[in-house]
């Protein structure tokens, strides 16, 4: 009989978890997942959380040597010696940080004379003279095989080293993240309406160029560009980003949301009504008006009063404007993505707005 097997896979906030759990214990950790997923970006983020240092390396640009080390002539011990990898953590740099992530990307990319160099290191946390400091962690990570990137099959003894997590594609994970980092407000309004759009990559497709969350970000990075780029070299560059077809939804959805109002005359009551109901680009304003409300309340020259007027314009033009989902995605965020500092007895349209969605507010943060 033969026993079909699918790996499980986890998003990045279930990873998160399971990588701090694996760095209590210093088992090394392996994050398999397609390209652009956000490997290397989860592991950055818990290192920067932790107030770490991660050293990046690629294992696909390295020789045997730049992990075992070079030998040299000893004179004082008349022996032939190995000297370490610059690249690795020593005693004194380990020292400055409470935690040192040793990532070992691309890892599966590697030749396989380097997979072999990484045994010891991974399983004993030293290789010839070289010993890991104390408060150093190894994480790894790589494509699968089923991408069709440049990898070699990873040797039976070097995976059984490792602890194996592979990251699927979740939206709401990646959303939450989105607004956490301020992704542009007209890739995460796009995305929000278009979920399927986040990643687009398949290994059939001769096309260069495919939407991930990471080709995403980059897209979300020519938009805040503040220098004036004209039409045709924004989608050039779109398009090199997410790929020709999408780009030209995008853009198209790009045209509705430029023609939204303004969140700040929103958030003032200069404006309470909405006269484009193009529903991609209402999602796009109301991230900018979540983005808005979280730079208010980050902001110490605005008084706490002042704070809670906006919010109340806030619900008050969701729940006068937006269908019920916008609603309740736009205080989601609020809420559990920002944590706002929001009181309740501040605003005058609290009680509307919790008698018509406070249920679904707590279903949606249940889920």
């Amino acid at each position: 009989m033969t026993i079909v097997s699918e790996n499980h896979t986890v998003n990045t906030v279930q990873a998160r978890s399971a990588i701090l759990k694996a760095f209590k214990t210093k088992r090394p950790i392996y994050m398999w997942g397609p390209p652009g997923i956000g490997k290397s970006e989860t592991v950055r983020d818990i290192t920067e959380q932790l107030g770490g240092l991660m050293i990046d390396l690629r294992m696909a640009q390295m020789e045997p040597t730049d992990i075992r080390g070079i030998p040299y002539y000893n004179k004082e011990l008349n022996k032939m010696d190995w000297a370490p990898p610059v690249d690795f953590p020593d005693e004194e740099l380990a020292s400055q940080y409470p935690i040192v992530v040793l990532f070992m990307d691309e890892m599966n990319s590697g030749a396989p004379a380097v997979q072999a160099a990484a045994y010891q290191l991974v399983l004993d946390r030293r290789v010839g003279k070289y010993v890991l400091p104390d408060n150093v962690v190894i994480v790894a990570a790589g494509n699968r095989e089923s991408d069709k990137g440049v990898t070699y099959r990873m040797p039976a003894p070097l995976k059984n080293r490792f602890i194996h997590i592979e990251l699927k594609n979740d939206f709401k994970t990646w959303q939450n993240w989105a607004v956490q980092h301020n992704v542009h407000p007209d890739v995460v309004g796009y995305l929000t309406f278009s979920e399927q759009d986040l990643y687009t990559f398949d290994h059939r497709s001769s096309s260069n160029a495919f939407a991930t969350p990471r080709s995403w970000v980059f897209v979300s990075e020519l938009l805040n560009d503040t220098d004036h780029t004209d039409g045709d070299t924004l989608f050039t560059l779109i398009a090199g980003c997410i790929g020709d077809g999408l780009a030209h939804k995008f853009i198209a959805h790009r045209k509705y949301a430029s023609k939204m109002p303004n969140p700040e005359d929103i958030l003032t009551g200069k404006v309470t009504t909405l006269d484009i109901k193009e529903i991609s680009a209402m999602y796009s304003l109301t991230i900018a008006m979540c983005y808005r409300l979280k730079a208010l309340a980050d902001d110490k020259k605005v008084s706490r009063d002042d704070f809670h007027v906006a919010v109340d314009y806030f619900l008050n033009y969701m729940m006068e404007n937006f269908e019920p989902e916008l609603t309740v995605m736009g205080t989601r965020i609020g809420l559990v993505s920002y944590s706002l500092p929001i009181e309740p007895s501040r605003l005058k349209h609290f009680d509307k707005f919790h008698k018509k969605f406070g249920k679904h507010i707590t279903e949606n943060n249940e889920k």
